[in-house]
């Protein structure tokens, strides 16, 4: 008995130590601008390049606040004084951006133990939970949970394992047993650190499992393939190691920088034209070829499996930050857009809609490549090779003061608004 109860507090100290043995990032500043115009934005743009900036939006816009984490050092001098030579509004909001991953860290600890704690008391019941982001290991429990308790709705399939040997689990949800005459396919996690996907991902799940009978209407003649997580390698690695770790954990280890490409950039249609780098330390390392990556690889052969029959009439991938909905192309922004882009477009304008409706912050809704050609994206690929009718990358809310992600006592509004917005891109996979 005495050992059940030290379990949560065993959970919060060794997540506390992972926490404190990872990645430090003592001295990092957070610098905060907003470009004015296209050339503020260009500038932004530019310097996301430079060896000592990572810049965490998808891409600098005009009137959108534009987050850089910058290394200490004597670059954090010229990153400040770029921006003022060029005009470009800026303000810094973290001095030490260890003391914020830290903080993130214990908060998530201690609601890591509470979890544990639950699940012994309810452990017959699917657990998930919103008000914190929930690990690998809780993400599967709780897909076969939900499997187990609703057999008539769920099933589960692996489309293969990661790098590291991780499981990546779809959940289908069919009203017909899989037999309805449309499907919408949904993906979060590609990018390890960017941890309001996966969990937009798992509210989805939830309304459409535990909450069906109030969305009947999303199963009518649609089913749902939802994978949470596509990276859980790179995932885990921002939870125990480095908070803000992009790629996977596949890519060999050389010119001695971590291993992993960015899956983001490794998917085979028209790989490598632009927005991505063969230098394996990059945080776009598009890998030695295209689809080199386990993860990518296993995406393709599901995603090409599932729409042999034309049956997948949507595609979204979920990332942050933005918030932005953007539609292919997005490997060259001189090429004419998809034919379809002006009702990609339409569709994209009525999910910000109904979001915004729902309290959230108003999303760009724009073609990919128009700022910042990036080749090799599941998006283009998933439209341009796997023919599936529409296809987004959806760019959630995040980021600004508080750090890369939102903060976890925002999970549960953010996500609730951005269901709003998959009503609406179901709706239109339904008449598709």
């Amino acid at each position: 008995m005495r050992w059940l109860q030290l379990q949560p507090l065993l959970v919060l100290v060794a997540a506390l130590a992972a926490a404190a043995s990872g990645r430090s990032y003592r001295g990092y500043h957070l610098v905060h601008a907003v470009p004015r115009d296209s050339a503020d934005a260009a500038v932004l743009q530019s310097m996301s390049s430079w060896s000592n900036v990572d810049m965490w939006n998808r891409r600098a816009v005009p009137g959108r606040e534009t987050t850089l984490m910058v290394a200490p050092g004597a670059g954090q001098q010229r990153v400040l004084q770029r921006l003022e030579q060029e005009g470009v509004p800026y303000s810094r909001s973290e001095d030490d951006v260890q003391s914020m991953v830290e903080r993130e860290a214990r908060e998530q600890a201690s609601a890591a133990a509470a979890r544990l704690q639950h699940r012994r008391l309810h452990a017959s019941e699917p657990n998930v939970t919103f008000d914190a982001f929930m690990r690998y290991d809780e993400i599967e429990l709780y897909l076969r949970q939900l499997a187990d308790k609703y057999p008539t709705l769920v099933t589960l399939q692996s489309v293969g394992k990661s790098a590291q040997g991780r499981e990546m689990t779809v959940i289908r949800v069919s009203a017909s047993d899989g037999a309805a005459p449309r499907a919408i396919l949904v993906d979060a996690g590609i990018h390890a650190r960017e941890w309001i996907a996966p969990a937009t991902a798992l509210y989805l799940i939830d309304q459409l499992v535990q909450h069906a009978d109030e969305h009947r209407d999303l199963l009518d003649g649609l089913d749902w393939y939802i994978l949470p997580l596509v990276n859980p390698d790179g995932y885990e690695y921002t939870h125990t190691t480095d908070r803000f770790w992009r790629k996977n954990r596949g890519a060999d280890l050389l010119f001695l920088c971590e291993r992993g490409a960015d899956l983001n950039r490794n998917f085979d249609f028209h790989w490598m034209q632009s927005g991505a780098s063969t230098f394996p330390c990059a945080e776009t390392f598009a890998g030695k070829k295209a689809f080199s990556e386990p993860e990518s690889q296993n995406m393709r052969d599901f995603m090409l499996q599932a729409n042999k029959d034309k049956r997948v009439k949507m595609y979204l991938t979920l990332h942050s930050y933005g918030p932005m909905i953007l539609y292919p192309w997005g490997y060259d922004y001189r090429v004419d857009d998809a034919p379809d882009a002006k009702e990609l477009a339409a569709i994209g304008n009525e999910a910000n809609a109904a979001m915004v409706a729902a309290g959230s912050e108003p999303f760009v809704v724009q073609n990919s490549a128009e700022l910042y050609p990036a080749a090799g994206g599941s998006d283009d690929w998933a439209k341009g090779v796997a023919n599936i009718a529409k296809s987004y990358t959806i760019e959630l809310q995040g980021g600004g003061a508080s750090g890369f992600d939102i903060p976890a006592s925002r999970i549960a509004e953010v996500v609730a608004q951005t269901f709003q917005g998959f009503r609406v891109f179901a709706g239109h996979a339904q008449r598709l």
